[in-house]
């Protein structure tokens, strides 16, 4: 049985583990124990984790909400418990967040490469928009 919550404090390290071996670190900055550990303390309820009844987090997923727009990141589902349902019940999850903060679109950022994430984005019902580009521009 896996259960799905919102991260607290103490999920930061399993957390940061999880990411290292299942989520796309390519092309982006180092995560952090004080940046996540912020984004607790600001949305408590924005980063939600998958738990195993022995307490290991096998899944994330981060549904942001500014008032205005909706994104989703950091879908991340260890390599051991993928297949099984999951990533599609982490982003339900996320939806229903969303939707009731009042969210009229919701989008995804996925890299290029990532087959399996784009997979389950299409499935889902979301499109590549092709006429987007990302800017980015490191602050720190």
């Amino acid at each position: 049985m896996i259960e799905l919550r919102p991260a607290v404090l103490a999920d930061v390290p399993g957390l940061l583990e999880l990411w290292e071996v299942a989520a796309e670190n390519d092309a982006r900055p180092t995560d952090s124990a004080a940046k996540v550990e912020a984004l607790i303390a600001r949305d408590p309820d924005a980063c939600t984790v998958a738990v195993t009844e022995g307490g290991r987090i096998v899944g994330s997923l981060i549904s942001g909400w500014d008032g205005w727009r909706a994104h989703l990141y950091r879908l991340a589902v260890h390599p051991d418990v993928r297949r099984q349902g999951l990533a599609r019940r982490l982003l339900d999850h996320a939806e229903a967040r969303l939707l009731e903060l009042g969210a009229s679109r919701i989008d995804a950022m996925v890299l290029e490469g990532n087959d399996l994430g784009q997979s389950l984005w299409t499935s889902s019902g979301y499109e590549s928009q092709a006429e987007w580009r990302r800017w980015v521009r490191p602050v720190g």
